[in-house]
C-alpha cells in the first residue's frame, strides 16, 4: 500500500493486510483488515500516529521512504496493542531522536511488552496538546474503549480525529475513505460486537465527550477512513444506545435430532406470531456473525443437548462468550434435550451471570419431543412474544 496524502501534510502511511482471516486466534476476518498509520508533518516537527502490526512493518517503512522522511520527532501511541504497537521498537531505531507520547498506563504496557526503555517516552494527560508548528494534537483519554489506556488524538486544524480501534473496522480495501457505506456497516458492526459491545456504557459517555468536537475526518486504526463522520458515530450511538429490536437469536447444537427438532419448531412458532429469529448452528457459525446479531437482540434462546451432565461444549464456548461480551438483550431461556438427566440449565443461567436478563421458564426434555413438548414450545413462544409486546417492540 503507498503512502497517501489525506491533507496537506497529513499522510496514510499504513499497510493492508489481505490474507488474514483470524484475530486474536478468535475472531474471524471474512474480509481481512488494515493496520492504519499517520504520518503528520508541521512546520517544526514530525509525528507518526499509531504503527503496524510487527509482520507489516516493512510496509510501513517503505511508506516512509516513499515520503522521504528523514526524521520522525514524536511516535504517538493511542493504544498499546501490538497490532497498533508493534512496530514502534523498529521505528526507535530507524529514527533515534525520536519519542514516544502516550499516556501513563499506556506507557507502562508498552515497556511491559516491547521493552521500551524509559527515556524514550514523553508522558501526557488528557487535554494535553503538542504543536508540530501549525498543526497542533491533542490527546482525549478514552479509557476501555476496548483497553484501560486507550486515547485518542485530534488534530484540531484540520479536523481529523485519530480513533485507532474506537470507531474502526476490519476491512480491506484500497480506498482510503468508506468505499460502500453498506458492507463497512456491517464489518464495523461485526468490529463492534466482538470488541467493543463489553464497553457499552463507557462508549455512550466518550461518544458525548466527541459532540463538542468539529470533526471532519475519522481516521481510525482498522478499515478505511470516514469523511462523513455521522455515519460512523449514529451507528455507535444506535449500538451502544438500550434500545433493543424485535429479535431472537437462537444459538444452539443437536447431536442426534432431538434438539434440531426443538429449534425448527420453535422457529416456526416465533414467525408465526411476527418474532423475528436468527438462529446459529454452531457446528458451522462464524463466531463474528453471532456476535453481531447479538447487539440488538431483545431475546437470547440457547438450544442444547445434555453431554454427560451438562450443556455441549460448543454451547458452552457461545454462552461464555455471550457473557463477555454482555449484550443489551432483556430476555434469555433455553431449550433442549437429556438422555438422563444433568444440571445443564442451572449451568447455562451460571455461564450467562454478568447479563442483565429476565430469564423465562425454559423448555428442558427427555429424548426426542413429544406433542406436549412442542405445546411448550408453543406456550415458549407466547411467552417470548408477550415479552416483546412489554419492551416495546412489537407492537400487541
Amino acid at each position: 500500500m503507498t503512502a497517501r496524502e489525506i491533507v496537506p501534510g497529513v499522510f496514510s502511511v499504513g499497510v493492508i493486510d489481505w490474507d488474514r482471516r483470524v484475530f486474536d486466534e478468535l475472531i474471524p476476518l471474512p474480509y481481512g483488515t488494515t493496520y492504519n498509520s499517520y504520518l503528520v508533518q508541521g512546520g517544526d516537527a514530525t509525528a507518526l500516529i499509531d504503527t503496524v502490526d510487527p509482520a507489516m512493518t516493512a510496509g510501513l517503512m517503505g511508506n516512509l521512504d516513499e515520503l522521504g522522511v528523514e526524521k520522525i520527532d514524536y511516535i504517538i501511541c493511542n493504544h498499546a496493542e501490538q497490532d497498533h504497537s508493534g512496530s514502534i521498537p523498529a521505528v526507535l531505531d530507524r529514527f533515534p531522536e525520536s519519542k514516544v507520547v502516550t499516556n501513563e498506563k499506556c506507557r507502562d504496557l508498552l515497556a511491559d511488552h516491547l521493552h521500551i526503555p524509559e527515556e524514550r517516552f514523553i508522558t501526557i494527560g488528557d487535554g494535553e496538546t503538542l504543536s508540530l508548528g501549525g498543526k497542533t494534537l491533542e490527546f482525549i483519554m478514552a479509557p476501555w474503549v476496548h483497553w484501560p489506556e486507550t486515547m485518542l488524538t485530534y488534530l484540531p486544524e484540520d479536523r481529523i480525529l485519530f480513533t485507532c480501534d474506537f470507531l474502526g473496522s476490519h476491512y480491506a480495501t484500497t480506498s482510503l475513505y468508506v468505499p460502500d457505506e453498506c458492507e463497512v456497516y456491517d464489518s464495523a458492526k461485526r468490529y463492534y460486537a466482538e470488541i467493543m459491545m463489553p464497553f457499552r456504557s463507557g462508549i455512550k459517555g466518550h461518544l458525548q465527550k466527541l459532540e463538542s468536537r468539529d470533526i471532519s475526518i475519522i481516521a481510525p486504526s482498522h478499515g478505511p477512513l470516514h469523511d462523513k463522520p455521522a455515519f460512523i458515530m449514529d451507528a455507535y450511538r444506535d449500538w451502544t444506545g438500550d434500545a433493543v429490536q424485535n429479535m431472537v437469536v437462537l444459538p444452539y447444537v443437536s447431536m442426534h435430532g432431538s434438539t434440531q427438532a426443538m429449534v425448527d419448531h420453535l422457529v416456526d412458532a416465533l414467525v408465526q406470531r411476527g418474532v423475528e429469529v436468527e438462529p446459529f448452528n454452531l457446528s458451522v457459525t462464524d463466531i463474528g456473525d453471532l456476535a453481531k446479531a447479538l447487539v440488538d437482540a431483545a431475546t437470547i434462546v440457547i438450544g442444547t443437548p445434555t453431554l454427560l451432565f451438562g450443556p455441549h461444549p460448543q454451547v458452552v464456548y457461545a454462552a461464555y462468550l455471550a457473557n463477555l461480551l454482555r449484550p443489551k438483550a432483556r430476555y434469555a431461556t433455553v431449550i433442549g434435550s437429556y438422555g438422563w438427566g444433568g444440571k445443564t440449565i442451572d449451568n447455562l443461567k451460571d455461564m450467562l451471570g454478568r447479563l442483565k436478563v429476565e430469564f423465562i421458564e425454559p423448555v428442558y426434555i427427555k429424548g426426542y419431543p413429544k406433542e406436549a413438548d412442542f405445546a411448550a414450545l408453543d406456550r415458549l413462544a407466547d411467552e417470548i412474544r408477550k415479552k416483546h409486546e412489554e419492551a416495546g417492540v412489537i407492537t400487541a
